[in-house]
């Protein structure tokens, strides 16, 4: 497998402060999908993925703030109950979801 394989994440956050919570939402609705509140999951390369740490490093507050970077395994197994946050038609695994990524 490629070192530059995209692999999915999972970005949960916790921010101290209403200002910079909305900024960090708004940063990341422009490069993820929203799968609940605070919860991201986003397809992106090890570089990719560094340079998203290190964007959200200058965002936050290290001592207020906690966001958790979670890579997923190639086959994941995810289920889920209740109303779910993505529009009809989309899987968020076994499906290529890019495409709605590129509509945000």
């Amino acid at each position: 497998m490629p070192v530059n394989q995209p692999r999915d994440h999972i970005i949960a956050y916790d921010i101290g402060n209403p200002r910079r919570l909305g900024r960090i939402h708004r940063y990341l609705k422009k490069c993820a999908m929203p799968i609940q509140y605070s919860v991201f999951l986003i397809r992106c390369t090890p570089g990719e993925l560094t340079e998203l740490v290190r964007e959200l490093e200058r965002m936050i507050d290290p001592t207020a703030d906690d966001v958790r970077f979670y890579t997923l395994p190639r086959k994941a197994s995810i289920m889920t109950l209740g109303r779910q946050g993505t529009k009809p038609g989309i899987e968020l695994v076994g499906g290529d979801w890019s495409e709605y990524l590129r509509r945000l």
